[in-house]
Parts: C-alpha cells; structure tokens; sequence
C-alpha cells in the first residue's frame, strides 16, 4: 500500500453531523480524514505528504489538535505535520515502533479522549493496526487498512499478501459484530469512490460474516 501523489490538496466535507464534521483530504492513498468534534477537536486520521499548500487548506477547516495513525500505512512527513501544527501525535502501543515519525501519546484499547471517542484494537492488517470511534450516537469508526470499502458499496474482509496475521484480523473483526455504530471510513475511501451510508454497523457486520463463510 505506497502512498500515491495526486497532486494539490483539497479539504472536502463528506458528512455533518449535530456535533462533529467528517472531511477527507483529497490528496493521497491511504485516504487522510479530518473529524471537527465540538469538544474532542480536530483530529487528522493519517497524515498526507507535507507541503504549504495541503498545510493551508487543512487550516482553512481546522488545525489539527491530534493526529491518529490507524496503521504504518498511513504516515507521510509526520513530524513536519507534528512542527507544523502542534498537534500531539497517537498510535496504537504496538504499531510505534513501525512509524517514521514521532508519537506523543500510544494508545491501546478503552483509551478515551473526552469520554466521546476511543480505540479499538484490530491488529492483523498490521501488528498494531487499531480504529478511532466516537461512542456517541451516531457513532462513527474510522477503521484505517483493517476493512476495505467495497466498490459497490459496503465492506470486505480479505486477506492481503503482506497482512501480518489474518487470523488476527478476524479475530478482531469477531467484536464488531456487538459493536453499534452509524458510519464507517476506510483508509481506502477515495480509491473506491463511496458514498456514506447508514447504518454501517449492518454492512460491517456482513462482511465478518462474509469472511468467516468463505473459510468454511
């Protein structure tokens, strides 16, 4: 999964809520989001390759307060963006050692900002790959390489050839299923060109089950 160049930046909102605002960075592949939550702040969910430009237009919206890294997968000029923002960098415990860049704050599973969001631990597509939820209904899970969308919508489960155990990610992917939640990003969003759709529990949970079928 190489980041790919796809020229300047542009901050796009893809989903407003009561209380927070979901964007994407319109940039690379893993794709970047940008949650606004009125009282956790801003938050980048990976960071894009740095430069003035993407700089500015992601603080036309906001600057960033946290940026979480869902995986490796999903690191690019960390610490240029860290300089730049002064935003305090999270990862999951396991998943540091593999980031090029500087983490601030390791997380592991139960870890809460402001009582509203925390972190699920899905280790398998990486050792430490771990998803960001806002608890809050309606929920949102920011699930970085742990899923993929599907091109025709919804979920899928499958395993990669560099996954660092598939047996993990299923295994992980087993608590989603008691898991309730409204919607759901993947690092691959930009590349299958979704639209987001509610409830994504339902779909997330179809595609565990999916998964678990074609090992039968």
């Amino acid at each position: 999964m190489e980041p790919a160049d796809r020229g300047e930046a542009r901050v796009v909102e893809v989903l407003r809520l009561p209380r927070r605002v979901v964007h994407v960075v319109t940039l690379t592949s893993p794709t970047v989001f940008l949650l606004v939550d009125e009282r956790a702040g801003a938050i980048l969910v990976n960071s894009p390759p740095f430069s003035e430009q993407a700089l500015s237009v992601v603080r036309r919206v906001a600057n960033p307060d946290f940026i979480f890294l869902p995986s490796r997968f999903g690191a690019r000029d960390l610490d240029d963006w860290r300089r730049a923002t002064g935003a305090r960098t999270l990862a999951s415990t396991e998943e540091v050692p593999a980031i090029d860049g500087t983490i601030d704050e390791p997380v592991d599973g139960g870890v809460r900002m402001h009582g509203r969001l925390d972190f699920l631990l899905l280790s398998g597509r990486s050792r430490g790959t771990c998803a960001l939820r806002v608890k809050e209904p309606p929920g949102i899970v920011f699930f970085g390489p742990a899923l993929s969308h599907a091109a025709g919508g919804g979920f899928v489960l499958r395993a990669q050839p560099d996954d660092y155990s598939f047996e993990n990610r299923l295994i992980g992917a087993l608590a989603l299923r008691d898991l309730a939640f409204e919607f759901a990003f993947c690092d691959d969003y930009i590349e299958k060109g979704v639209t987001v759709a509610s409830p994504a529990d339902r779909a997330v949970h179809a595609a565990v089950d999916a998964a678990l079928n074609e090992l039968k």
